[in-house]
């Protein structure tokens, strides 16, 4: 032992390859108990293949020791070689002392194979051998909560309360609250919030969002502001609260925590396009568009910020903006047939008028069933003197919306007009 306590003193002197070097030379002269104590510092270091070998061998040893088994299917599982940890972990026998635990890492690792039944079998069968143990509980709890049973998940967290507040880092009242908020009972999901008390970031977070889809916003502003206070880069929380106070009509305190929260996080496009939003509710346009066209630029794909900023440009009448602005995103590779009917009316309101009905055409391909645009793409059409065009069209739109009498009766004189023409 006396060489193995050099060897930790030399790694923790930073001297890795002499520490490594002389358990190596030591290892032929080791007996087993001394070869299992190595093997568990090369894992702690870092050096797996090197304490897979020696597991090996001291399985060939000992085949009947389940914890030597249990110990070398971790280190295949860090390996990723998850086939390999399950057939080792098969082998163990039911009166082995590690066979429980042994459970407890198949159903993990068929529950990252995402086989649920299996992984579900495994943790009932160790349930069943150690009923009292929370870890088997919290096991279940979380499997049941990954697969979204959450009624099954919450009896099973319940289970645990009494034996303990958190187990791996988890708080069970969050997951017993996120469990009731993820199946809509958020005032109960609340309680168990109210019951933690916590200064985590993250759990004020989902408390204030729990509280929030509960109609409670006066708690969910005082979470997110706590969140803000506690975890100043917690860029979601600024999002959630300057939606708050837009809401509760504080709009100029929802358009700074915005620009805080774009301070904090440059490239959130949410951020970006609830500035322009709140902006142009204080009659700010210019400030408006230029948040807008920041979200635009995050993400040229980004429907809602797009619309709104065409909103704006027609605003001021801006029509040829509207123009550059829908190229520009088509360019990018954005496409939607909103845009191609925005580009028409356009390019109408430009007079440019080839250009708007080849975009009326392209947008009509997807809109078929749009009532709004087909009642506009029928009235230019006619505007153009294409009345046989505008017929089929005015037809459709009959379809949907029949009790629409002055399309009724203008459908009907274009149908005369064009008969008249025939004749």
């Amino acid at each position: 032992m006396e060489t193995i306590m050099e060897a930790v003193h030399l790694m923790e002197a930073k001297q890795s390859e002499k520490a490594i070097e002389l358990l190596e030379n030591y290892l032929p002269m080791a007996d087993e108990e001394e070869k299992y104590t190595i093997a568990e510092l090369y894992i702690q270091w870092g050096y797996l293949q090197e304490a897979s070998v020696l597991l090996q061998a001291l399985i060939q040893q000992f085949p009947a020791e389940g914890e030597l088994k249990v110990t070398l299917a971790d280190i295949y599982i860090e390996l990723e070689d998850d086939e390999a940890a399950i057939q080792l972990l098969n082998e163990i026998q039911e009166d082995d002392p590690a066979y429980v635990q042994t459970l407890i890492q198949l159903a993990d690792l068929y529950q990252a194979q995402g086989l649920f039944e299996v992984a579900e079998q495994k943790l009932l069968m160790a349930k069943n051998r150690d009923p009292n143990e929370p870890i088997l509980d919290f096991a279940l709890a979380e499997l049941y909560f990954s697969t979204g049973d959450y009624r099954k998940a919450t009896n099973y967290y319940e289970k645990i309360l009494p034996k303990a507040k958190e187990i791996a880092n988890v708080s069970i009242n969050d997951r017993i609250a996120e469990a009731y908020a993820a199946s809509g009972e958020y005032e109960l999901a609340l309680t168990y919030y109210q019951d933690e008390d916590s200064e985590n970031p993250d759990s004020l977070f989902k408390y204030g969002f729990t509280a929030y889809q509960a109609g409670r916003s006066d708690i969910a502003r005082k979470a997110w502001e706590h969140v803000i206070e506690i975890d100043t880069y917690y860029h979601t929380a600024y999002y959630q609260l300057a939606k708050v106070y837009e809401e509760e009509g504080l709009v100029e305190k929802a358009y700074e925590t915005a620009l805080k929260g774009i301070k904090v996080d440059t490239f959130n496009k949410e951020l970006y396009f609830m500035a322009g939003m709140l902006a142009h509710k204080l009659e700010n346009d210019v400030e408006s568009e230029t948040h807008i066209r920041e979200a635009i630029a995050i993400d040229p794909d980004f429907k809602e910020a797009i619309l709104f900023l065409i909103e704006l440009l027609k605003n001021k009448a801006d029509f040829k903006g509207i123009i550059d602005l829908i190229i520009e995103i088509k360019h990018t590779g954005a496409d939607d047939p909103q845009y191609e009917w925005e580009l028409a009316r356009a390019y109408n309101e430009t007079e440019s008028y080839d250009n708007a009905l080849k975009h009326y055409n392209a947008a009509y391909t997807n809109l078929r069933d749009d009532t709004d645009f087909l009642k506009e793409y029928g009235y230019f059409l006619t505007e153009e003197g294409r009345m046989k065009e505008a017929i089929p069209v005015f037809e459709a739109y009959l379809t949907t919306h029949p009790i629409d009498d002055d399309i009724s009766e203008f459908l009907a004189r274009l149908k005369q007009s064009d008969s008249e023409k025939e004749l």
